[in-house]
């Protein structure tokens, strides 16, 4: 027998696809239906399974231009349809859909498929081998990281989990903001709680940094160090202190983002812009291009020559640039020095109003702006039940990440951050996430395959040995049902790198998880049939793989107990 591919829904759609077109043009040069130049021809999964496994509403799209009935165009296109051999049988439904339904042997031989290529499964080669950088979290290192960044850690991780998979070259990078205004203000603060400290009155900054963990710096540098810094020039011993200040707080956010399950491959310094010279490099290009004018004693970009609504300024009138100068440098090293073909960047709700501008921008650099693409990651608001979450219990500050970690575990953190498009506001419900049962969706799918392990080990201590199981066997419909599901993988893989939306998988292992637990109630797995159950072994196996596989892409452990 010959080894199903890998990405067998994703082929299917493509083949039944290029079905229809061939069957539309057979219609037409027969002169059953009128020509006509076709739209793109979606095949997509109907919400009612009873009407197949694909369904296509083209026909709704061609009966304006045919001035015909869908109805009617649907019926002619299907008297010239040659089915790919997976496909069982093609009908025409009201108000003129063309279904497909896949035959069952097919589907029982997927089972083979996915043991075959195991923890690969699901793998689609559309990038290519193609360069991507994903860049995300890249707060400003001036205080640990709270839940809403840890929602922008989940997504970039995650987003570079299935890039991978889709046979991209994927680069995790953290840009840090190690130097500007707000690093200035960390450091004056942290010198005027050093000296509190050390019983020396000293007025915080207007706007500096007020967080207890400031506080806590502080005290810990002071014990360390005693009253050393005290003894050096006011202007030396603030920038020592917040070099020393500047790598504990990036120390903690390592290690928040390891708790997390996250890690990057380049931690990008912003002070190498101006070091390495991109900078001077990127404002000679764009002068040179005529996109700089000095106006108002500031260097500004006319991005109202791309399109823009307003110009905006690179640097200001004391010759300091501004953040978006150093953003426009920072992109002219991803794309011109280091090449990348795209790059994604994952910023906070704030940044909303600095898309169009970074796109005018690296446009102006001579890159397609569509390489370059952005999430916006809306705020999280966390409960316990009805309650809202304000401070922290710890600390009475802001909740930090690692608090909400070490209280519902990384697993469950990443699920919910997942949970929800990031286009949309978020709530964080604490004590659901705890919650062992089926109310959680955590626990829910993780209890999946802690049963699926379960099931295995009785196999084991009974002595099964499924390999030579024949999938032929699987017939009933819980058995197919779940088949359907298992082959989806490489679909919702594309849907994520197609969307950027990797709130599918979720979804997806949800659904995974919900079709496995119907067919073990409805299906007795080990049995005294010894076929069936070499087969079903197969099957719960096939179905250990996917379900572990999407929990590996979420970046969360696929438990064998529970």
């Amino acid at each position: 027998m010959s080894l199903p591919d890998k990405r067998s829904d994703l082929m299917l759609r493509k083949n039944l696809a290029t079905c229809l077109e061939k069957a539309i043009i057979e219609a037409q040069q027969q002169g059953s239906l009128a020509f006509t130049a076709l739209p793109d021809i979606v095949i997509e999964h109907p919400q009612n399974p009873e009407h197949g496994d694909f369904a296509s509403g083209l026909s709704l799209k061609l009966a304006r231009a045919m001035e015909m009935t869908p109805l009617s165009i649907a019926e002619r296109v299907a008297e010239h349809i040659s089915p790919p051999p997976e496909v069982d049988k093609v009908v025409v439904a009201p108000p003129g859909f063309i279904n497909f339904t896949l035959r069952g042997d097919w589907l029982a031989e997927q089972v083979e498929s996915v043991l075959a290529f195991g923890d690969s499964y699901g793998d689609i080669p559309i990038g290519e081998g193609k360069r991507i950088q994903v860049e995300f979290v890249s707060v400003n290192p001036t205080g640990p990281l709270h839940v809403g960044h840890g929602r922008g850690a989940v997504l970039g991780s995650t987003l570079a989990n299935v890039f991978a998979a889709a046979g991209y070259q994927v680069e995790k990078e953290y840009y840090l903001n190690d130097m500007g205004s707000q690093i200035e203000a960390f450091n004056h603060s942290l010198y005027a709680r050093y000296q509190q400290c050390l019983g020396i009155a000293a007025d915080m900054p207007a706007e500096g940094y007020f967080g207890n963990y400031m506080i806590d710096l502080a005290r810990e540098i002071a014990q360390k160090q005693g009253n050393n810094f005290l003894d050096l020039p006011k202007r030396e011993a603030i920038a020592e202190l917040g070099k020393i200040g500047l790598e504990q707080i990036v120390d903690g956010i390592k290690q928040d983002l390891k708790l997390l399950n996250v890690d990057f491959d380049v931690w990008f310094s912003e002070k190498d812009l101006y070091q390495g010279e991109q900078y001077q490099k990127v404002m000679s290009l764009l002068q040179s291009k005529g996109y700089v004018a000095k106006k108002e004693n500031a260097v500004w970009f006319e991005s109202s020559a791309l399109g823009e609504d307003k110009d905006n300024v690179l640097v200001r009138s004391d010759g300091s640039p501004t953040y978006f100068a150093s953003d426009v440098a920072y992109h002219y090293n991803k794309f011109l020095e280091r090449k990348f073909d795209y790059v994604i960047d994952i910023w906070g709700a704030d940044h909303q109003g600095h898309v169009p501008r970074m796109k005018a921008a690296i446009k102006a650099l001579g890159v397609d702006p569509e390489q370059l693409k952005v999430i916006i990651c809306q705020l999280v608001t966390l409960r316990r039940g009805e309650e809202v979450v304000k401070v922290s219990k710890r600390s009475g500050d802001i909740v930090a990440l690692r608090e909400v970690i070490e209280e519902v575990g990384a697993d469950a953190c990443r699920f919910v951050f997942l949970s929800r498009s990031a286009d949309s506001q978020m709530d964080f419900d604490l004590e659901l996430a705890k919650k062992q049962s089926a109310d959680n969706p955590v626990y829910y799918v993780q209890y999946a395959h802690a049963r699926i392990a379960s099931i295995l080990r009785l196999a084991g201590q009974r002595g099964i040995d499924y390999t030579q199981g024949d999938v032929a066997l699987l017939k009933t419909e819980p058995e197919l049902t779940l088949i359907r599901r298992l082959i989806l993988l490489s679909e919702v893989v594309e849907e994520v790198v197609t969307t950027l939306e990797p709130h599918h998988l979720p979804y997806y292992a949800q659904d995974l998880a919900t079709v496995f637990h119907s067919f073990y109630k409805q299906c007795r797995v080990v049995s005294q049939d010894e076929a069936l159950t070499k087969a079903r072994l197969k099957l719960v196996r096939a179905s250990q793989i996917v379900l572990a596989r999407v929990l590996d892409l979420m970046g969360m452990t696929a438990p064998e107990r529970m």
